[in-house]
């Protein structure tokens, strides 16, 4: 890929278009070119927008920090829309900073104390013994099973859809929006999912304001009605927020997270023998196979320097975690994966203000889910070539759209994943 800006028929700057089928398959080889050639890259995302990206670790994770790098679409120089997601799911906390964005989260902390967190703890391990159950079912009489739909996708949707008491049968539904909203087939197919996400999650508030319970969405709903602590827009765009984020995030790092212990079958062994290393584990995944490829965008106040760069007000600036998690210059080989690895600290949680708020949540359904496939499926493999995996066309995350396993050894039909 050729970095530097080029020059079209028509005499105008052409920006570099680095996300093509390849990067979407993998893209580290991208990010190594990149960083190699510089700091900071002026290129397009797929829709034409003219981004900065950041690519080294020093620069990404002082640019995370860094106040003058506003989240808020208001700061845009170029009108920046994203999504274009209505007012009523677009109030929250990736697009605020400052006071607002203190107050909203102090209103949706208490879901996520390490006491609330460790109280789930027990309810994940029944949900993921029960799925684990399943999908051993599942491989036994059809030689195979995608372990995203039976286990990876519904194990985070039962938990963050039991915080916020969604109903079952829309948790799936929901989901699937999600996924097509983050990587449409075509372009009106977003706009779709967003008009299905908004109507779901006001039609939940309305019947959960009608009849509050004990859970998180009714906890929010009585900080907007009773306290006026949360305007109505911001309810709905928090309960957006943290139910995509809760589900959609943490379903791709279980699939991913086996795909990456399954190609390190020395690793996977030690950590199966030694629960003492999961801790560890966890952290050496999130950083070294997250799927969420980058910060949420940020927009210069001011005119600012980035690795030496100027980077004008209102650009829209790209911090690329998944390339600084591969930068050597601070983690030595890093595109090794290593368990032991000494320098595990990583950004895929986030860094100051925005750290993710779910964090401990995310570790603990990480470590819970991947220890009880080991355990209840010790043969686990994958049932098709690792070439022949598919993944989301997408920038913003490299995720799995299926991941066919089996249990080695077995005999049996091929079933519909044994390609």
């Amino acid at each position: 890929m050729n970095t530097a800006e080029s020059t079209d028929t028509t005499g105008t700057a052409a920006l570099p278009r680095p996300f093509d089928a390849a990067f979407f398959a993998d893209p580290y080889p991208v990010y190594a070119r990149l960083r190699a050639a510089g700091p900071v890259h002026r290129i397009a995302l797929p829709d034409g927008s003219p981004v900065r990206l950041v690519t080294r670790e020093a620069d990404v994770r002082a640019a995370l920090a860094d106040p003058r790098l506003s989240v808020n679409k208001a700061h845009s120089g170029s009108g920046f829309k994203g999504f274009a997601l209505p007012p009523a799911l677009d109030a929250n906390l990736l697009n605020l900073d400052g006071a607002d964005h203190l107050r909203l989260r102090r209103l949706v902390s208490q879901g996520f104390t390490p006491r609330r967190v460790a109280e789930l703890s027990g309810r994940v391990q029944a949900a993921a013994d029960r799925l684990a159950g399943a999908l051993a079912a599942r491989i036994a009489a059809d030689g195979s099973a995608d372990l995203v739909a039976e286990f990876a996708g519904p194990l985070p949707l039962t938990v963050i859809g039991d915080l916020f008491r969604v109903p079952e049968a829309d948790r799936k539904p929901f989901a699937a929006d999600v996924a097509t909203m983050l990587a449409p087939r075509h372009p009106a197919q977003a706009g779709e999912a967003v008009d299905r996400i908004h109507r779901f999650l006001l039609d939940l508030v309305a019947a959960r304001r009608a009849a509050p319970g004990d859970d998180l969405l009714s906890a929010l709903i009585a900080a907007r009605d009773e306290g006026d602590r949360l305007g109505e827009d911001e309810l709905v765009s928090l309960a957006f927020l943290i139910l995509m984020a809760g589900s959609e995030n943490t379903q791709h790092l279980i699939s991913g997270g086996l795909l990456t212990l399954l190609g390190h079958p020395g690793q996977l062994d030690e950590v199966r023998a030694d629960p003492a290393l999961w801790p560890g584990t966890v952290e050496e995944l999130l950083r070294h196979g997250h799927p969420n490829q980058m910060a949420i965008r940020r927009f210069p106040v001011e005119p600012v320097t980035i690795g030496g760069v100027p980077v004008p007000q209102g650009d829209t600036v790209l911090l690329c975690l998944a390339s600084a998690h591969r930068d050597p210059a601070r983690y030595p080989d890093p595109d090794r994966f290593d368990i032991h690895r000494e320098d595990k600290a990583h950004l895929a949680l986030g860094q100051g203000m925005h750290y993710c708020l779910g964090a401990a949540l995310a570790r603990m359904e990480i470590r819970i889910a991947l220890a009880t496939l080991l355990r209840r499926l010790p043969g686990i493999a994958l049932a098709v070539p690792a070439g022949a995996l598919r993944w989301r066309p997408s920038f913003r995350s490299h995720a799995l759209t299926e991941l066919p396993v089996t249990v080695a050894g077995r005999q049996g039909p091929p079933g519909r994943h044994g390609r």
